[in-house]
């Protein structure tokens, strides 16, 4: 392999066989160097790899691909290069407080060959490719590491230098991205480059230098603005805390995660979500929001877990399961969750549901609620757990000789014998029920758990006077309810929903919905609907041309009253 690099709106490294007179591409530039391709005695380029979405990087992307080049580039950024012109339309512009830097994109849509997935290794070309995730210029970029050379894009630009600091700034008043980029630099550092290459800037054969000098200006840039730095670094090489022997709990992730430890060298998680971010995402385009998994290499490197073999999620909000796709990519892990959350978690369209992820999350096992199941050397058990969302189940297991049950985001976890009260963590789009704090209350009174583990809070030791706080408290929610809202009111009733929620079909073809109330369906003018049953519909649409999230209705009739269309699900349209 011969590195031909040529300079254009960015670095473009041609990575150049001169056996075929072929090569691949690190980014595209602007791609007028094309017409210079014989000079570097390459015929053909048969790949081009994108670091990251920049226009800088991407603008010569249509060249290529007229010229046959297959494109390829970063999982999490694929929408912004080949649905570019779906971004532009969403991409909010007035009252904007999101300084992602997602406008510097390219202004149309590129079609792509594949994506690169974080962690993979992929034959691209005559080239062996690691894809590595490193966030900073951008939540979506990665490294191509090939040959021991990181090409690096423009997470570095030079020793204590980067090549944006504006790109950094992802929210209004944060440095999130100097904190990303420092966690990933020291990162790459552990697949020990021979050296790096970076989108613009210098070659650094001394990684390990420019790194450290690196990482110094960012902490001080980030003292400069917050007074402090996020602390980042710190928490990469120390994530967990041992609540025993077995039981650890991740300290860097939003939400918290808990490893549970098998002395055969493998482990289970409970929650997984945004390992070691800077703060818990507010949701977002999909390109915004990175899952990672970098707490794993200190469960290896301090505990000797060779594998991660299952994770189990209280609930399906993505900040508890963003992560699991991933995990079950990269290690083979397997998903295992309480039906009801496992059925959220695989059909995320039929929900009008907050925090839902973007994709699928395949579940291996599927356990009733009041059922247990044996992992390794543990007995869990799982059980409904209402309140935060109807989603969502505790977990009981034993460790080191101690009953755990974990939460989720039941509860604000603050409860001290001093008189700090617990607070109700529910949220009434979650499909909460006025009862559900005093079911839960019940739950865990019979439990008697010693140690209850949550998403967001310390662990607590339970008690007694504990248990009857939450009994307490759970009669307080229902009081509280009973005394402000009419029966009738959906706390009480249950909400109307229609599932599934959102749906892509096909222009005079049928598709099912079911709504969870007796209801009339009200369709658009045109389509056809036929009744199965109270709850049940069958729908034909009837559209001239696409259609982008038509709307159908539930009309809801209670005790000879009509009350009205009260949910809706969206229908995209397409002619075949």
């Amino acid at each position: 392999m011969i590195v031909h690099t040529i300079e254009d709106t960015c670095l473009v490294y041609l990575l150049a066989d001169p056996a075929t007179r072929s090569a691949v591409a690190i980014d595209a530039g602007s791609g007028r160097w094309l017409e210079q391709l014989a000079s570097y005695g390459v015929d053909v380029v048969t790949d081009v790899l994108v670091t990251h979405h920049h226009r800088d990087q991407v603008e010569g992307l249509p060249l290529l691909a007229a010229s046959g080049t297959r494109i390829w580039v970063p999982e999490n950024e694929a929408e912004l290069i080949a649905d570019a012109d779906h971004h532009w339309q969403r991409r909010n512009l007035t009252n904007n407080y999101d300084l992602h830097t997602d406008r510097f994109s390219l202004l149309s849509s590129v079609p792509v060959a594949g994506v690169m997935k974080d962690y993979s290794t992929s034959e691209i070309g005559h080239l062996s490719v690691q894809t590595l995730p490193t966030p900073g210029h951008t939540p979506g970029s990665v490294s191509y590491l090939i040959d021991g050379y990181a090409f690096t894009g423009d997470l570095i630009h030079s020793p204590g230098k980067v090549w944006s600091a504006a790109a950094l700034q992802w929210s209004y008043v944060g440095l999130e991205g100097a904190a990303m980029t420092m966690a990933s630099l020291v990162q790459l550092l552990d697949h020990q480059p021979r050296a790096l290459l970076p989108s613009h800037g210098i070659r650094m054969d001394d990684p390990s230098t420019a790194v450290k000098s690196t990482c110094a200006a960012l902490q001080d840039l980030m003292t400069v603005r917050l007074g402090t730095p996020y602390g980042l670094l710190d928490k990469l090489e120390d994530p967990y805390v041992a609540l025993s022997p077995h039981l650890l709990m991740n300290r860097t992730s939003e939400s918290r995660s808990y490893a549970l430890l098998s002395d055969s060298g493998t482990a289970l998680l409970i929650d997984y979500g945004y390992d070691l971010t800077t703060n818990i995402p507010t949701g977002g385009p999909r390109h915004v929001v990175r899952p990672w998994l970098p707490s794993l290499r200190a469960l290896h490197r301090d505990y000797g877990i060779e594998r991660v073999e299952v994770a189990i999620p209280t609930h399906y909000h993505d900040d508890h399961v963003a992560a699991f796709n991933l995990l079950r990519e990269v290690h083979g892990t397997e998903v295992w969750a309480s039906a009801p959350v496992a059925h959220v978690l695989e059909n995320p369209t039929h929900y009008d549901l907050p925090c839902l992820w973007y994709e699928p999350i395949p579940c291996a096992r599927h356990i009733e609620n009041g059922a247990g199941i044996r992992w390794r050397e543990y007995e869990l058990s799982m059980h409904a757990l209402p309140g935060h969302t109807l989603y969502a189940s505790a977990i009981e297991f034993e460790a080191d000789g101690r009953r755990v049950l974990a939460t989720g985001d039941q509860q604000t976890g603050t409860w001290s014998p001093d008189g700090v009260a617990e607070i109700p963590n529910f949220q009434y789009a979650n499909a909460f029920a006025a009862d559900d704090y005093a079911a839960s209350a019940a739950l865990y009174q019979r439990l008697q758990p010693e140690l209850m583990i949550s998403g967001h809070w310390d662990p607590l030791p339970v008690t007694p006077p504990y248990l009857d706080e939450l009994t307490r408290l759970g009669d307080e929610v229902a009081r509280a309810h009973r005394a402000l809202l009419p029966p009738s009111d959906p706390v009480f009733t249950g909400p109307v929903r229609i599932s599934p929620y959102r749906i892509d079909a096909v222009n005079g073809q049928p598709f099912t919905v079911q709504v969870s109330v007796p209801a009339d369906l009200v369709v658009p003018a045109g389509w056809e609907c036929r009744r199965v049953d109270a709850r049940e519909f069958v729908v034909i649409p009837r559209v001239d041309q696409p259609v982008r999230r038509a709307r159908i209705a539930a009309g809801i009739t209670r005790d000879g009253l009509y009350l009205g269309q009260l949910a809706e699900a969206l229908i995209d349209v397409h002619l075949s």
